[in-house]
């Protein structure tokens, strides 16, 4: 791995970090016990095993879960209608661990949450645009969080949207509802909910995610794969052209992160979003990681993805890998 430190213009360091090779890393075999309160210095051991020193859990190729049928349990995918759905299509997955414990308030569990939003329906790169074939969150943590797919609601709020936004506020309002009442429901730590998408979702990322206060205040870190906010214009829609305009409000948005932590990958490199950025905010929070899929999957198509752009390149054992699970464990431990 080369992580190399850039001054920009405006005085500030900026983390690049490109991979070339594969740290050995130490196997940390301690358990954390289910029967007692989890402390702090417990779930650092924890974390650690699972995403730095744990060399076997390291190299694993992951299985994403298939959706199952209701209940919700360990180990589960499963599609989740709101009440205030009821009678409609829209409906959001929710995957729990496999530690997952229905007796956690009892035994005072708390699991992180990783959020994602997915790409748009574009058969070409073979995304469907469905909560039901997101797979970035999973990769991202390694199955070991509390994982919820929100979906993007149709303008008349019947069904999921497969395309860009839908109802923006609809949208918006959903995962202010949702994410505080699955950390009730399920045991996830409000603490340390982090939000990641792929494509249309990396744009969501900012576009969702930082729309107002309230719902930027959901956050302890982000995470984008395959374009970010602002980057660029997107003709044909009403939200993403003229370029100017599209940017004004990309930065209002912007600026709702505050100091928290992004983490930004790139297929074929993130040089061209690192350099917008730097016209729009200090970077200390920012991380770059490039990413050639094509390396670590293989070229395409292949069993795993047809494209080169794809959310599947976090299933296997790769350096980037490595480095994301870093990140995230650097962003757990930081956390309150």
């Amino acid at each position: 791995m080369i992580q190399i430190d850039i001054c920009s213009e405006s005085g500030v360091t900026v983390r690049i970090i490109t991979v070339l090779t594969i740290t050995v890393l130490c196997n940390f075999t301690g358990n954390v016990s289910a029967e007692t309160p989890t402390t702090t210095a417990q779930n650092g051991a924890r974390w650690e095993s699972v995403f730095v020193s744990n060399d076997a859990f390291a190299s694993r190729e992951l299985v994403v879960p298939q959706a199952s049928s209701l209940p919700a349990g360990a180990g589960k995918r499963v599609a989740m209608t709101s009440e205030a759905y009821a009678g409609t299509q829209v409906h959001h997955m929710l995957y729990l661990p496999h530690d997952w414990n229905p007796n956690w308030q009892e035994q005072h569990q708390t699991w992180p949450v990783i959020v994602e939003y997915t790409g748009n329906f574009f058969p070409a790169a073979g995304s469907t645009g469905r909560v039901e074939d997101a797979q970035l969150g999973y990769g991202i943590t390694g199955g070991q969080f509390i994982w919820v797919t929100l979906p993007f609601l149709s303008e008349d709020h019947s069904q999921n949207a497969t395309t860009w936004w839908g109802d923006e506020q609809a949208t918006v309002d959903y995962a202010k509802t949702q994410v505080p009442k699955i950390c009730e429901q399920f045991g996830g730590d409000t603490s340390k909910v982090f939000l990641c998408g792929f494509s249309r979702g990396a744009i969501a990322t900012n576009y969702i995610g930082l729309h107002d206060a309230e719902i930027a205040k959901l956050w302890c870190g982000l995470i984008t794969h395959d374009h970010y906010d602002g980057e660029r214009e997107w003709k044909g829609t009403t939200w993403g052209t003229p370029l100017e305009q599209y940017r004004n409000a990309a930065h209002q948005r912007l600026a709702r992160l505050g100091n928290r932590p992004v983490l930004v990958c790139q297929n074929g490199g993130t040089d061209g979003i690192r350099t917008y950025l730097e016209t729009q905010s200090s970077l200390e929070a920012f991380t770059f990681l490039n990413v050639k899929t094509s390396r670590i999957l293989g070229e395409f198509p292949n069993s795993f993805a047809i494209h080169p752009h794809n959310d599947r390149w976090l299933t296997v054992d790769s350096p980037e890998r490595r480095e994301v699970w870093a990140w995230i464990y650097r962003v757990l431990q930081s956390a309150p």
